[in-house]
């Protein structure tokens, strides 16, 4: 497959496998959502979303539902790989803004670029804590945008987090 997003990124036999295998997972294979490029170094994945039966909503465009739930694990599944086992990452919060009905196939890119990456490292030594706010968009081949994802991460030295739930649990 052609690929819409313009990237310097190549990716590798063990990075397709991965894509693949996440394309391959039941929960996800089922959102419609297929995983078609994911860069050697994991830092860039792009995800297609064919309007089909089984992603048209009534009235004939794009189910929302469809294209939250093809975004929704994929910024939380990088930032795991990324930052290691030291790290705690989560799923916190998330948000999706409609700008028009999806009428094709939709393409969606998340980086991580090593500036972000360098910069939670550093929030987690001072903050040991954080939420992290991300966001990207649901766009056609010719580049207009259908909708905005939002996503909040929860991230943590693993440590810390081990820690502050073992003393929740004595409390409780």
């Amino acid at each position: 497959m052609k690929n819409i997003f313009i990237t310097d990124r190549k990716s590798s036999f063990k990075s397709s496998f991965y894509g693949m295998a996440m394309n391959w997972i039941r929960t996800y294979r089922l959102t419609g959502g297929r995983v078609y490029f994911v860069s050697e170094d994991l830092q860039e994945i792009h995800v297609k979303l064919k309007l089909r039966w089984g992603t048209r909503n009534y009235v004939g465009t794009m189910f929302g539902g469809s294209l939250y739930s093809a975004a929704d694990p994929v910024y939380m599944l990088q930032l795991i790989q990324l930052l290691g086992k030291e790290y705690v990452v989560w799923d916190k919060a998330a948000a999706i803004q409609f700008r028009r009905p999806g009428n094709q196939t939709l393409y969606i890119r998340f980086v991580i670029t090593d500036e972000l990456l360098a910069s939670i490292r550093e929030r987690v030594v001072t903050e040991r804590e954080f939420d992290l706010e991300l966001e990207t968009e649901w766009v056609d081949k010719n580049g207009k945008v259908y909708a905005t994802v939002f996503k909040t991460l929860y991230i943590a030295n693993k440590d810390y987090y081990k820690e502050k739930r073992a003393k929740k649990n004595k409390s409780s």
